[in-house]
């Protein structure tokens, strides 16, 4: 399991496979200064969070090496990211 740790106080858990996916995506959004909602189901539960560039973030996962990345799955978690709602982790499709 990895974590997004969010701000001094907040820290949420995620699949190293998701998270791994997650990080190009988020970080190349606060790369371009762009601010946006990350909204995930956790435990039957629906999260949002606003992720913006002075926010600290850090990401760990605890897989090593790192999963290889699906390029489909990032190219959806991109468009989910630069749609009106956010980002949203929508299912990974097949490589």
């Amino acid at each position: 399991m990895g974590y997004l740790n969010y701000g001094a106080r907040h820290v949420f858990e995620f699949d190293d496979r998701t998270l791994a996916h997650l990080q190009p995506v988020i970080l190349a959004k606060l790369s371009r200064q762009e601010s946006f909602a990350f909204t995930w189901t956790d435990r039957g539960h629906r999260r949002s969070i606003w992720l913006h560039p002075a926010i600290t973030l850090s990401f760990q996962l605890a897989a090593e090496p790192s999963p290889q990345l699906n390029r489909t799955w990032l190219q959806a978690l991109t468009k989910q990211a630069n749609g009106s709602s956010g980002l949203r982790i929508v299912k990974e499709p097949a490589a």
